[in-house]
C-alpha cells in the first residue's frame, strides 16, 4: 500500500453516505461498516489511524449508546485513533459528549468533501507527530533500566551514571525525597560488573537506632535479649555485589564510626561474634539531608563523607528537569492501566497544562501515587485535573526557539566575560565572535560590563 492510501475506516448506518463518502474520500483506502460490530471487526483488522464515526448506529439509529460504545472500544485498542464524530445538529449534545470521551473532533453533516478532506488530513499529521514524539520519548526515556527521563539535565546524569557504573567506587546520590535516588542506584549495579550479584538496601532512617547495627552486621546467636539464632547482616548478604545505604543522613553518629572502620579495612564482625569476616561489596548511599551542614553542626563524620563521596550525583527535583514531568506521566498512565485492568486513558489539555505547571513537592513518587488515583478516578477516558487532584493550570506553554535562544547567548556571554574578568577581547575569543558582535549581544542582552 503506498502512502497516498493510507487506510481509512467510515462507521456510517445510512447506505447512501456510505457510498458518497467512500466516492469522496478516494484518495484513501476507505473501509466501511455499518455498524459497531462490523466496524470493529474492520478496526481490528485494518488498524486505520483515522475513523469517521456516525454515532447514532443500529440496534440505536436515534440514540447514540452504539456509537458512544464503539469509541470506546476503538479508543481502548489504540489510544492515539483519531476518530471524528459526524453529526446531526440533533446530535450536537451527543457528539460533545463524544469529544469528552476522547474523540478527536465533530464533522457537522451534511458533508462537505472539501472540509471532511481537510479534518481528515489533519486527524492522520497529528497521529503522524503523536506517534513520532512517543518513539521518540521512549528512545530517549531510557537510557537506564527504570528511569523515565527526557530533559538535558537528565540525559547529562544518565550519561555520568553509565560512566561511573563500570569503576568500583563508592557512589553518593542526593537530592530531594521522591526524585529516584534507588533507581540510579540499581541502575549503577546492573551497569557494572557486578550486575548478577546481590543488590541490597537498608533504609537507614527507617530502623531504631538498636537496631541498626544488627541489620548492617548481623549478630551470633545469644548476643543481646532475644538474638536466637544466628543472623547475617544486610553488609554480608551483599557480599560480591552492591550494598545501597539510604538515608544515610540520618545514622547515628556510634555506628557511622563502625560503618568508617568498615569501609577502610572490608572486614566486619558479628554483634557477640569475635571472627573478622572479609566482605566484597561497591558501597553506594543515598540521601535527601544536606551532610555539609550536618557535618558543620557535628553531626556526620568528615571523614566518613569523602569515603561514601568518591563520585557525588545530585539528582534534581521534578520541578527542575525540563519537560520530563509529562512525559512521565504518560509513562505512568500506560503502566497502572495495564497493572490495574483499567482500559487506557488519556489527560485532558487541562489536565497536561496543571501537571506542567505544578511544582510536585514530592517530586515523581508524588507524581506516580496522583496518577495512579486518578486511573480509579476518573469516570470516562479522559483524565482531568480534578482526577488528579491538582489545581487549574494555565494553557500548556513553552518558550518559542528565538527566546531560547536569545535566553542560551545571555548565558554564555555572561560566563564569557566572568571567566575573563570582564575582558572584550578575550570573552569574544572564548565565545567565538568578533568583538562588534559581543557588544551588539551584550547591548541586545542588556549585559553591563562590572
Amino acid at each position: 500500500m503506498n502512502e497516498e492510501k493510507r487506510p481509512l475506516l467510515v462507521i456510517e448506518d445510512d447506505a447512501g453516505l456510505r457510498t458518497q463518502m467512500k466516492w469522496a474520500l478516494a484518495d484513501y483506502d476507505v473501509s466501511v461498516a455499518e455498524d459497531r460490530a462490523q466496524g470493529l471487526a474492520l478496526f481490528e483488522s485494518r488498524r486505520p489511524a483515522v475513523v469517521v464515526l456516525d454515532l447514532g448506529l443500529p440496534p440505536d439509529p436515534n440514540g447514540a449508546s452504539e456509537g458512544l460504545a464503539a469509541l470506546e472500544s476503538i479508543l481502548s485498542r489504540q489510544p492515539l485513533t483519531k476518530v471524528i464524530i459526524a453529526s446531526g445538529n440533533e446530535e450536537r449534545a451527543n457528539a460533545l459528549h463524544a469529544i469528552t470521551a476522547g474523540a478527536y473532533d465533530i464533522y457537522p453533516k451534511p458533508i462537505d468533501p472539501q472540509v471532511l478532506h481537510l479534518i481528515i488530513r489533519r486527524a492522520f499529521h497529528l497521529f503522524d507527530l503523536e506517534e513520532e514524539n512517543l518513539r521518540l520519548a521512549e528512545e530517549r526515556s531510557t537510557p537506564l533500566d527504570g528511569l523515565i527521563a527526557a530533559s538535558p539535565k537528565m540525559m547529562q546524569i544518565c550519561r555520568m551514571v553509565e560512566r561511573v557504573a563500570s569503576a568500583n567506587v563508592s557512589v553518593l546520590l542526593t537530592g530531594e525525597s521522591g526524585t529516584g535516588k534507588e533507581v540510579f542506584a540499581r541502575a549503577i549495579h546492573a551497569g557494572g560488573p557486578r550486575a548478577k550479584n546481590p543488590f541490597v538496601a537498608i533504609n537507614c532512617a527507617a530502623i531504631p537506632d538498636n537496631l541498626l547495627e544488627s541489620e548492617l552486621f548481623g549478630h551470633e546467636k545469644g548476643a543481646f535479649t532475644g538474638a536466637v539464632k544466628q543472623t547475617i547482616g544486610k553488609v554480608e548478604q551483599a557480599h560480591t555485589g552492591t550494598l545501597f545505604l539510604d538515608e544515610i543522613g540520618d545514622m547515628p553518629l556510634a555506628l557511622q564510626a563502625k560503618l568508617l572502620r568498615f569501609l577502610q579495612g572490608r572486614v566486619i564482625e558479628r554483634i557477640g561474634g569475635r571472627k573478622e569476616i572479609e566482605v566484597d561489596v561497591r558501597v553506594i548511599s543515598a540521601t535527601n539531608s544536606d551532610l555539609e551542614t550536618k557535618m558543620r553542626e557535628g553531626g556526620f563524620r568528615e571523614d566518613l563523607f569523602y569515603r561514601l563521596n568518591e563520585i557525588g550525583i545530585h539528582i534534581p527535583p521534578l520541578r527542575e528537569r525540563d519537560g520530563d514531568v509529562v512525559v512521565v506521566a504518560k509513562y505512568f498512565l500506560s503502566r497502572f492501566a495495564k497493572e490495574l485492568g483499567q482500559p487506557l486513558k488519556r489527560f485532558s489539555t487541562e489536565a497536561l497544562a496543571a501537571i506542567s505547571s505544578y511544582p510536585w513537592p514530592g517530586n515523581v513518587r508524588e507524581l506516580e501515587n496522583r496518577v495512579k488515583r486518578s486511573i480509579l478516578m476518573a469516570d470516562g477516558r479522559t483524565i482531568t485535573e480534578f482526577d488528579l487532584g491538582l489545581p487549574g493550570g494555565d494553557k500548556v506553554s513553552m518558550p518559542t526557539l528565538r527566546e531560547i535562544r536569545e535566553r542560551a547567548e545571555a548565558e554564555a556571554v555572561i560566563r564569557a566575560l566572568a571567566l575573563t574578568d570582564d575582558n572584550i577581547s578575550e570573552a569574544a575569543q572564548l565565545l567565538g565572535v568578533s568583538r562588534p558582535t559581543l557588544y551588539d549581544l551584550m547591548k541586545t542582552a542588556n549585559i553591563k560590563r562590572k
